[in-house]
């Protein structure tokens, strides 16, 4: 099993960087629901603590409240490229160190919070905007599955 011990403290704080990155992409898609969507990032981490002990990877990801990137974007699009450069580096990174089920649990794990923090407020009456869809899938390509 891979733990935090694998990766030096910049490759750490790049691991822990992806799921607030997929997170504000979904967020930031559509106007509207932010306070909510951000409650439900974080609620998303205490629910994957409450699974404890699937995956070692995972645990240590989670133990610790997400951080969010501090840079700022200047627009949409912008923080888009970012966070999908970033996701695609995230996942280079564990297939090189991390076993094929601990970056499964990974990808698993960022498109439940993406999928999660886009059901949490409706957008102009529908559960996930089309927006917020869109966000999902650039989310599933950069973490390198095919979009739903």
């Amino acid at each position: 099993m891979t733990t935090k011990a694998a990766f030096t403290t910049d490759e750490w704080d790049l691991v822990r960087s992806g799921p607030p990155a997929a997170g504000m992409m979904v967020i930031a898609a559509s106007h509207g629901g932010m306070i909510r969507e951000t409650f439900e990032m974080a609620k998303v981490y205490a629910d994957a603590r409450g699974q404890h002990g699937d995956s070692e990877l995972l645990d240590e990801l989670v133990a610790a409240k997400p951080e969010r990137d501090h840079t700022k974007a200047h627009s949409y699009e912008e923080l888009k490229q970012n966070s999908v450069r970033l996701l695609g580096e995230i996942i280079e990174l564990l297939d090189a160190k991390a076993t094929p089920e601990e970056v499964a649990d990974y990808r698993a794990f960022i498109l439940t919070l993406a999928e999660r923090v886009a059901k949490r407020h409706k957008e102009d009456g529908v559960q996930v905007s089309p927006a917020e869809q869109g966000a999902i899938d650039d989310v599933r390509a950069a973490l390198g599955g095919a979009p739903a």
